[in-house]
């Protein structure tokens, strides 16, 4: 796998992550858990160049 098909999978489970997020209660175990994830999706991007302003949607 290629450094931006790797790339790409993480966008792409980053904007679907988001979207559990949006539809899950803050306060629950699962919203815990998933953003956990998603601030470790946060960082990998970051760390590969990718501007996350647009695709950010959740901005914690």
């Amino acid at each position: 796998m290629t450094e931006k098909e790797m790339i790409q999978r993480d966008i792409e489970e980053f904007s679907r992550l988001q979207r559990y997020m949006a539809l899950s209660e803050k306060d629950s175990e699962s919203y815990k858990a998933m953003k956990e994830r998603y601030y470790d999706l946060k960082e990998i991007l970051t760390s590969c160049g990718v501007n996350l302003t647009d695709i950010d949607r959740i901005k914690e």
